[in-house]
């Protein structure tokens, strides 16, 4: 698998007024399993810009980009998936991700997300959540990322 390039991704830490953090509850994992929420995420598409990409996903995860960029994460971030996982999750053809990580301000209210905006909701609930509790509430693989996300844009909270 170190022979196979990384898939290009944006991550949004996005923050409400009081400095809790969007995480969502991933469809695709069983309801009783440990470690099944994350902050929005996805690919970055052919010519896209970072910036517009982190936006573009916040629409299509959570149903909403009312959203300002306060920060960017000054590196790209990667993680390696499991072998079982990257077969799966991409075919084959990526070895995990490498991550351009933003810090946004969520300039809506609750009722502005919507999960159920689009066709392949990707989270079947979601709630505010601590900075700190981001390592613990992440899968595995993730935890490090989440650590360095949470040190990196501690001045949101």
């Amino acid at each position: 698998m170190t022979d196979l390039p990384y898939r290009l991704n944006v991550g949004a830490a996005l923050f409400n007024r009081t400095g809790q953090v969007f995480v969502g509850r991933r469809t695709d994992l069983a309801a009783d399993a440990q470690a099944v929420w994350q902050m929005p995420q996805g690919g970055i598409d052919a010519d896209e810009a970072p910036r517009s990409a982190v936006l573009r996903e916040l629409e299509e995860e959570i149903g909403t980009a009312r959203a300002t960029i306060l920060a960017e994460h000054p590196d790209w971030l990667t993680y390696e998936l499991p072998e079982e996982l990257a077969q799966r999750a991409f075919r084959g053809r990526y070895r995990g991700q490498r991550q351009k990580w933003f810090a946004l301000r969520f300039d809506g209210t609750d009722g502005d997300i919507r999960l159920d905006a689009h066709t392949h909701p990707e989270f079947s609930a979601w709630r505010w959540a601590g900075l700190d509790e981001l390592p613990g509430l992440a899968v595995a693989f993730k935890r490090d990322i989440y650590t360095e996300v949470a040190r990196a844009f501690a001045a949101f909270a």
